[in-house]
C-alpha cells in the first residue's frame, strides 16, 4: 500500500468519524426540553499539555474514566492539573505518584442539560469498535453517563448481542437512549426493535437522524 493510499483512507475515516459526531449532536439536541429547565451553555475546553497555553484548566482530562492508573499518568509533570471524574478512584501506584509529582485534581462536575437525556447505552459489534470508543470520550466530554455493553475488541462477534443488550437497558429503563454500532447499522437495528417498547432505526446522516426521532 503506497503512502498516498494510506492518507487516503485516514482521510475517510476522519471524515467518516466526524459524520458521526455530528449525527450524534443532532440526535441529542432533538429530544424535547423539560420545559421546568433553561438549557445550559456547555463549556468546551482545549486540552493538551503545552505548558504555556492561555486560559487552560488542566493539562489533561481523564474525567471519563472511573479507574485511574499510573498509565493515565504517564508524561506528566510535576505540578500538572488532571481532570478527573467525581467517583474516581485510583490504584496504589497511581496515588503514590500523583503525591510525588504534586498533581491537582480537578473534579468534574456532572452536566446540568435542559435535555430528558443523562444516561446513553451504547454497544457495537467487532467493526464498529473503535467508532463506540471515540463516541464514549465525546458524549462524557459532553456530561452524559455512559453505559458500555461491548464489545471490547476488534475480535470478531455477534452484533445481535450487544444491540439486544442496548435495546433491553433503555426498554427497562436504565438508559435514557441507546446507541448501536456494526457495519450496515441495519442487522442491530433489527435486533433492537424486537425487543418490546424500543423503536430504533438505522441512521447515516444528521437528516435521517432528526426525522426518526420526530416522526417515527
Amino acid at each position: 500500500m503506497t503512502s498516498i493510499e494510506v492518507s487516503k483512507i485516514m482521510s475517510q475515516e476522519n471524515e467518516t468519524r466526524q459524520r458521526v459526531r455530528e449525527l450524534v449532536k443532532q440526535v441529542l439536541a432533538s429530544v424535547p426540553n423539560a420545559p421546568e429547565e433553561q438549557p445550559q451553555k456547555v463549556e468546551h475546553f482545549v486540552v493538551n499539555s503545552l505548558k504555556n497555553e492561555v486560559g487552560k484548566d488542566f493539562d489533561r482530562d481523564e474525567s471519563a474514566k472511573t479507574l485511574i492508573t499510573e498509565d493515565d499518568l504517564r508524561g506528566l509533570d510535576f505540578g500538572a492539573k488532571l481532570r478527573i471524574a467525581e467517583n474516581a478512584k485510583f490504584t496504589p501506584l497511581a496515588s503514590d505518584i500523583i503525591r510525588e509529582k504534586q498533581i491537582e485534581l480537578i473534579k468534574k462536575s456532572e452536566r446540568q442539560s435542559a435535555s430528558k437525556v443523562r444516561t446513553i447505552a451504547i454497544g457495537c459489534d467487532h467493526g464498529g469498535f473503535n467508532y463506540k470508543e471515540e463516541l464514549k470520550k465525546f458524549l462524557s466530554g459532553l456530561g452524559f453517563r455512559i453505559q458500555d455493553f461491548g464489545t471490547n475488541s476488534t475480535d470478531a462477534v455477534d452484533y445481535p448481542d450487544f444491540a439486544h443488550a442496548v435495546a433491553v437497558a433503555v426498554a427497562n429503563r436504565n438508559c435514557d437512549v441507546g446507541i448501536i454500532i456494526d457495519g450496515a447499522g441495519i442487522g442491530s437495528a433489527m435486533t433492537a426493535n424486537k425487543v418490546p417498547n424500543v423503536r430504533a432505526a438505522a441512521c447515516y446522516s444528521v437528516a435521517l437522524a432528526k426525522n426518526s426521532r420526530e416522526h417515527n
